[in-house]
């Protein structure tokens, strides 16, 4: 069941943090996500509240490695657009 609610908080929180454009945004909205996935699936055994606190830090996280990785993906678009300018 553990991993289960990691795998799906994960995923909701990268489809969500994708939305933002800053680090605080995208972790927030990872956060949010995995926040309310988490309170979804802890309602099924009746600890929503310790469901939600686990979701928002996984979503959180989530969030946050979206956010680095995007960042990544612009610096190499920047390093390939200045290899390849010409003067």
């Amino acid at each position: 069941m553990r991993t289960g609610l990691i795998v799906v908080v994960l995923l909701s929180a990268a489809v969500l943090a994708g939305c933002g454009t800053t680090t605080a945004s995208r972790t927030a909205s990872g956060a949010a996500a995995g926040a309310a996935t988490g309170a979804a699936i802890g309602s099924t055994r009746a600890d929503a509240g310790r469901g939600a606190l686990i979701g928002g830090a996984v979503g959180a996280l989530g969030g946050y490695a979206v956010d680095q990785h995007e960042k990544e993906k612009e610096r190499q678009r920047e390093r390939e657009y200045q290899r390849t300018r010409t003067y």
